[in-house]
């Protein structure tokens, strides 16, 4: 197993290295760049800027140098911490990264966990009780989940709050706690508002994710391991926990990696939807502004969590497991 997970982590460095490469490509294909489109934004305004000013300005995102030397200088930086300046926002590009990195991490893991926590306990009683009227129940409302998208969750959250309740449901925060320093209070007004954005985008996979553990669950108690156990006496609950579980189970642990991107992918218009401070906003307004160093760095870091979450979904698949051995 050490061997294997040494070969893995050296393996995620070229795999690291092409996608960087790609990420860089494909921000330099749209015409122009930040620059010019700061220049438009600003002539639109009615306002004058030198040519002297243009070509500071230039020099300091590298864009008078080859492509090349600015792919180098670009992730060279990304490396050391040091993602450049973003134009768009008039900040460090770290400090916007890191800043609405946490909140979409929390609001992603939060809601993976809130997906399990519903399909797992679903897709075992409509294994365990198939084609029982809960059974049908179940797996019509999480169609419907499935079918709905994520976005219309969204609106139909806030307009059920306002009308209902008299609340605005939108943000992480409240008015007052949106500028303090983290606290105790601060901290119970955050979880206050999380749930939120965790049903919504939780609500999307959890039809999915009930329906492959159904039907993997339901394969496994037809097969004869199973009738043999159940003939000798062994307790049903003892039986489904002990074998059939931990084998159906497996999808799951083998797609944490897949889950991360496509909740954050999801993340993005529900941010928009919520005014939400997360990545997704923020991405989509570097991408349309041309702000290379903000989206290059939002998209590194996306690339770096998927790679890892395949790493660690095949250790885990490999200690849930014992069939699977990759000495």
């Amino acid at each position: 197993m050490r061997a294997y997970v040494i070969k893995r982590v050296f393996g995620m460095i070229p795999t690291l290295i092409l996608i960087s490469g790609l990420i860089f490509i494909v921000i330099q294909l749209p015409p122009g760049d930040i620059v010019t489109s700061t220049l438009d934004r600003m002539q639109s305004q009615g306002l004058e800027v030198s040519a002297e000013a243009v070509a500071n300005l230039r020099a300091q995102y590298n864009l008078d140098q080859p492509l090349l030397i600015q792919y180098v200088r670009w992730i060279g930086g990304f490396l050391v911490g040091d993602m450049g300046y973003s134009y768009l926002f008039t900040r460090p590009v770290s400090e916007l990264v890191w800043e609405r990195l946490g909140y979409t991490l929390m609001i992603t893991v939060s809601s993976l966990i809130f997906t399990w926590a519903i399909a797992i306990p679903a897709g075992i009683y409509s294994a365990v009780r198939q084609y029982s009227f809960v059974d049908y129940l179940i797996t019509t409302i999480m169609l419907v989940g499935l079918a709905t998208p994520s976005f219309l969750l969204a609106l139909m959250a806030m307009y059920a709050g306002y009308e209902l309740f008299g609340i605005s449901i939108g943000g992480l925060f409240s008015p007052e706690y949106r500028d303090a320093p983290w606290s105790f209070a601060k901290l119970m007004d955050f979880l206050s508002h999380l749930w939120i954005p965790m049903v919504v985008l939780g609500l999307g996979g959890t039809a999915s994710t009930m329906r492959i553990l159904r039907a993997n669950l339901l394969d496994e108690l037809s097969k004869p391991y199973v009738v043999t156990a159940r003939a000798k006496g062994v307790k049903p609950l003892k039986l489904l926990f002990k074998y059939p579980l931990r084998i159906a189970i497996n999808p799951f642990i083998s797609t944490i990696g897949l889950l991360m991107p496509a909740l954050i992918s999801g993340e993005a218009i529900v941010s928009i939807v919520l005014g939400l401070p997360t990545i997704g906003p923020a991405l989509i307004q570097a991408l349309i502004a041309q702000d290379m160093y903000l989206a290059g760095s939002f998209l590194m870091l996306l690339a770096v969590l998927t790679v890892l979450g395949m790493l660690l979904s095949d250790l885990l698949l490999a200690w849930a497991d014992p069939r699977i051995r990759y000495e």
